[in-house]
């Protein structure tokens, strides 16, 4: 049986589609949540939602000289830090000969550099706890490659190979870091893209559907709980069959 209860989580990237769905989800199993983002009135939208349940702390992790002094308000607020969920990231699309190194470098330093920063000082809390549980969200892309996105899938490809490399490093230490690949999930982001181009995407999708937020933020929760605690380095999929590992 899945009980958070006990757990302080916080989640970065909280206002989007599979970030809200994050935080219902984690809610509905008695986590004691932090969400975080960039848009302070989506952040109260949230609170007021979950009749203040919710924390919120405004953050954007493109400050990568502030993410020591977030975490460690991040714990403040909590009391303690047992799980992050880096959901926060970027898109700057573009083909490669048109890219800018602007363009590339702003994706890889969002993406993969703050997220890193993330994991580092993250992983010193939960030393001094002797547990904690890392999830970082990539993406079916990191996988297979996309076009226009050299810069994201370089980025989401990073993280699952830093990820991994995290988790030998502190294994021993009692500390679980997974990643989720989402594929395409339906979002206000997908629901933006050209019909046609989204036929295309769903044919290539063996369950012939785009995702739903939620069934990220069911692995999420997996994840985060202690169904899952033998579980270390591993990237679990979610896209419906359309990348099989």
């Amino acid at each position: 049986m899945i009980d958070l209860k006990k757990k302080n989580i916080l989640v970065t990237g909280a206002t989007g589609g599979i970030g809200s769905s994050i935080i219902k989800k984690l809610n509905d199993y008695g986590a004691n949540i932090l969400a975080s983002g960039t848009r302070l009135e989506k952040l109260e939208e949230i609170k007021t939602k979950f009749n203040n349940n919710i924390k919120i702390l405004k953050f954007d992790i493109s400050q990568t000289e502030k993410i020591e002094e977030f975490i460690d308000n991040a714990s403040k607020e909590l009391g303690n830090l047992d799980c992050i969920i880096n959901n926060a990231g970027i898109t700057q699309d573009n083909l490669a000969i048109r890219m800018s190194l602007e363009e590339w470098k702003k994706v890889i330093d969002i993406n993969l550099t703050s997220t890193f920063l993330m994991c580092k000082f993250g992983v010193k809390k939960m030393l001094k706890n002797k547990n904690g549980k890392i999830i970082n969200i990539t993406s079916v892309v990191g996988h297979t490659g996309n076009l226009g996105q050299a810069n994201y899938t370089a980025s989401k490809a990073g993280i699952i190979a830093m990820s991994k490399s995290l988790a030998l490093e502190y294994a021993k230490k009692n500390i679980n870091i997974n990643c989720i690949s989402p594929g395409f999930i339906r979002t206000a982001m997908t629901e933006k893209i050209d019909e046609k181009f989204k036929e295309a995407i769903i044919s290539k999708i063996p369950t012939a559907r785009l995702g739903e937020p939620e069934d990220i933020a069911n692995a999420v929760l997996f994840l985060a709980s202690n169904l899952s605690d033998y579980i270390n380095g591993e990237t679990l999929h979610v896209n419906g069959g359309m990348y099989m590992a």
